[in-house]
């Protein structure tokens, strides 16, 4: 499929994909400088290094995936939609708790996932998206 054929719902998604990828990539490149400056702080159960490491793969692999998603829904491949609900549905289960923290910071943190999720669950599930990727 060529990218004048693409849907626009499919292109919005893979967008959203990229963004979340690149922003999760990001702040696992961030977590490890501040890491690199600062050291290992805060409290002795989540501050330690195997916790904080973990924390780093955790966030550099799963925004890889959601580029790899946004790589493969701009290419109009089937295999990408399976990847990219499912980065979607991580992101509901980890946003709707941030949308009530006590946080301002958090809160709209919480907001800005839950609307990406949704909206590029909606675009991943619109008719023409789905023809795009059954006729790859």
């Amino acid at each position: 499929m060529t990218a004048p054929e693409m849907p626009r719902w499919l292109r919005l998604a893979a967008v959203i994909a990229l963004v979340e990828g690149a922003a999760l990539v990001a702040y696992g490149i961030y977590v490890i400088v501040q890491v690199a400056r600062l050291g290992i702080t805060g409290p002795a159960p989540v501050s330690n290094v195997q916790s904080v490491t973990l924390e780093i793969v955790i966030f550099l692999v799963f925004g890889a995936a959601l580029l790899l998603a946004a790589w493969g829904l701009w290419h109009a491949r089937r295999w990408s939609r399976s990847l990219a609900v499912l980065g979607q549905l991580i992101g509901l289960v980890v946003g709707v708790p941030l949308v009530g923290a006590t946080g301002w910071v958090e809160r709209i943190a919480g907001v800005l996932v839950v609307l990406m999720a949704i909206g590029a669950l909606v675009c991943l599930f619109t008719p023409s998206s789905t023809r795009a990727l059954v006729d790859e």
